[in-house]
């Protein structure tokens, strides 16, 4: 009998979850993660607020996974509605759907703002979001084991670009800058951590998606080990960006991470600005993101109403996405909007999956795990 074609089938595997979980988590949030630990902690102490806030958050992915590993092949509807009732899983999925398209519209917006001030210039915001939404409505049309794939060709080469960065800043790293060390407060600690855990959200998605995996038991680990790539890569760059400014120069930057890439000077002046190539490639991952997200929430409401058309379901959401984005008239409501989304995905990252874990727990629900 011939073997079936590995990628032909509408299936993922763990390594697929891994790249995933982690292209997830790496978008618009690591640009200016240094400021907001930075603000709330003294010296280089904001690497032990993100090392808080990345185990809380391994704990809860792992939560997560497990969770949805439990009931194989169901979706985040089928499974909640054997925890609760259906009417209270249709609630909370439409809920969840709502959720990932804000989450799609809050990229779209922030990778506008950026790529005018880095790349585009000239070009009204309105426009790059626009022509970002329209790639990622395109590559959300086709399937979404697809976009799977795209993760196993972007992923290494962002985290490439990233330890580039980070090499070619060694040399204007200064020890010194770390300093003080250890003399923050407690509740300095747990505020950075607060606002660490918010940049590692985004692995809510696996309440939708895991219904695909053909390796259930296999994603609880899978999802650490992706979680861990994110965590790493945000404590070396903390490192280095307060290696390089000093804390003081640190939290008055609004993108510190852009920012060490004006540092970066090529021999032979053969990129003169590598910020924006940075960002150039760093766009890789700000669209898996959005993508998965907005994936995801097309899922979520195809479960709900199976009757309607992908597509045609595409073609509806993008414009409310579109509208959803450019709702912020300027910057600091962008700030607001992305607070009130790390309100939300700690809802559905944290606090759901861990009622209907216990639930499933005090029910004696174990599924097929």
């Amino acid at each position: 009998m011939m073997k079936s074609f590995e990628y032909g089938d509408e299936e993922i595997g763990s390594r697929e979850i891994l790249y995933a979980v982690s292209s997830m988590v790496i978008g618009v949030g690591i640009f200016g993660l240094p400021r907001t630990v930075g603000s709330v902690t003294k010296g280089s102490d904001g690497w032990v607020s993100i090392l808080l806030g990345g185990v809380l958050a391994l704990f809860f992915a792992w939560l997560v996974a497990k969770l949805a590993s439990r009931f194989p092949r169901q979706t985040f509807l089928q499974y909640t509605t054997t925890l609760v009732s259906k009417p209270v899983a249709i609630f909370l999925t439409i809920l969840l759907a709502f959720h990932l398209m804000q989450f799609t519209a809050y990229e779209m917006r922030t990778v506008a703002n950026i790529s005018k001030v880095y790349l585009f210039d000239r070009t009204p915001v309105e426009v790059i979001a626009l022509l970002f939404l329209l790639v990622v409505t395109y590559g959300v049309a086709c399937s979404s084991v697809g976009l799977f794939r795209l993760n196993l060709l972007f992923l290494p080469i962002v985290l490439l670009i990233a330890i580039l960065l980070l090499i070619m800043n060694i040399g204007y790293f200064e020890p010194g800058n770390l300093k003080p060390v250890f003399s923050t407060k407690w509740t300095g600690y747990f505020q950075g951590a607060r606002e660490t855990l918010f940049a590692f959200l985004g692995f809510e998605i696996l309440l939708v998606y895991i219904a695909m995996t053909n390796q259930p038991e296999k994603t609880p680990k899978a999802v650490m080990i992706g979680m861990s790539i994110p965590l790493l890569l945000y404590l070396f760059v903390f490192i280095i960006v307060v290696g390089v400014f000093g804390h003081t120069a640190m939290i008055q930057l609004t993108d510190p991470t852009i920012e060490i890439a004006k540092e970066v000077e090529v021999p032979g002046e053969f990129f003169e600005r590598f910020e924006s190539l940075f960002f150039t490639i760093w766009i890789m991952t700000i669209f898996n993101t959005s993508a998965l997200a907005f994936d995801a929430s097309v899922l979520a409401f195809r479960s709900v109403f199976p009757k309607i058309k992908r597509v045609w379901l595409i073609f509806f959401l993008a414009p409310i996405i579109y509208l959803f984005g450019m709702m912020p008239p300027n910057l600091i409501r962008v700030y607001e909007v992305g607070n009130w989304l790390g309100f939300s995905g700690f809802i559905f990252a944290i606090l759901m999956p861990t009622i209907l874990f216990g639930i499933a727990k005090l029910r004696g629900i174990k599924g097929n795990a």
